[in-house]
């Protein structure tokens, strides 16, 4: 349920990017870059993308790595099991 819940929102992100790059009021590169950062936790190709991007444009890798950590903040919170109740 969960891993489905991260694709919905990876894809959902990137939806918004695209139109974001129509629309004057989103930013589409933002949205897009945060789709591939949820979505490369679960998909390979997403990884390898935004692996080469971060290459190309080094200024964009050091933010989305810190997006990517912040990311995986979100992603642990996410999937952690509830605490076992207590005795």
């Amino acid at each position: 349920m969960k891993k489905i819940l991260v694709l919905i929102t990876g894809w959902a992100f990137i939806g918004v990017g695209i139109i974001g790059l129509f629309l004057p009021i989103l930013q589409g590169v933002l949205f897009i870059m945060i789709g591939l950062i949820i979505l490369s936790t679960e998909y390979h190709w997403a990884r390898r993308l935004l692996d080469r991007i971060q290459a190309r444009f080094p200024g964009v890798a050091r933010v989305s790595h810190e997006a990517a950590e912040k990311a995986k903040v979100w992603l642990r919170r996410l999937r952690r099991q509830p605490d076992p109740p207590a005795t």
